[in-house]
């Protein structure tokens, strides 16, 4: 049976924590399709796959391509507030979502010339406004993508 709190790859090099399911989760889960988890739900999990596939492209250019062959073979969306084991990049979108996480221990600082935005490296944790675009805009995306360039994160050095 599959987790009912996960969908995508085993080990992602980034998992965006989010506090609602997709419709059709069991189904994606056990064939991960960004294009069936769009037609399957609303134009909000549009929004959150598109900025998710923006954020994580290794081209900036390319994140629509990027989306439809391989978003959940690099990534994964975890329903529940618990940190995955691994060393990939947890990523918490929202103020709300992260109360979820109690006792969630972290040294997150802001991320300069993005505001709402804090990072804590050590513990590779990206905390954002909601993937939303209206929260998360594409300058706030660009910054976010900038500094995971600096982190190596593009350029296969983590896990």
């Amino acid at each position: 049976m599959p987790d009912a709190d996960y969908l995508g790859a085993i080990r992602p090099t980034l998992m965006l924590y989010l506090p609602h399911r997709p419709n059709g989760l069991v189904r994606l889960q056990q064939r991960p399709d960004a294009a069936e988890l769009l037609a399957a739900n609303s134009n909000h999990w549009r929004k959150i796959v598109n900025l998710l596939a923006k954020v994580v492209s290794p081209s900036a250019e390319d994140w629509r391509l990027f989306r439809d062959v391989s978003l959940f073979q690099n990534t994964a969306l975890g329903f529940a507030p618990a940190l995955s084991s691994g060393g990939g990049w947890h990523w918490i979108g929202g103020k709300e979502n992260l109360q979820r996480f109690v006792g969630l221990k972290h040294n997150a600082c802001p991320l300069v010339g993005a505001p709402g935005v804090s990072v804590d490296t050590e513990r590779r944790l990206l905390l954002t406004p909601y993937p939303d675009y209206r929260q998360l805009s594409n300058a706030l995306v660009e910054t976010v993508r900038r500094f995971l360039e600096e982190q190596g994160f593009y350029g296969g050095t983590h896990p």
